[in-house]
């Protein structure tokens, strides 16, 4: 796996697992973000934030958040 940081815009990706306290993998279980789930990065801004689609839910992310969560290649 692999950190979402590293995957490029209009990637698809799978969730393997959020390194992250409970409250970050209960924000993301209430959006649909589980392991297992597939999901693309629409937007990953070097200075401004990342940009996911989950389902048909557009979700920001900060540079911290994304380097908690681990991916891979869909």
């Amino acid at each position: 796996a692999m950190p979402l940081a590293l995957a490029g815009a209009g990637q698809e990706v799978t969730l393997a697992r959020v390194c992250g306290g409970r409250q970050l993998q209960h924000r993301l279980a209430e959006i649909g973000l589980v392991p297992g789930q597939r999901f693309r990065v629409l937007t990953r801004g070097s200075p401004g934030p990342f940009i996911i689609s989950v389902k048909d839910t557009r979700l920001v992310l900060g540079h911290g958040m994304v380097h908690r969560i681990f991916v891979h290649p869909a």
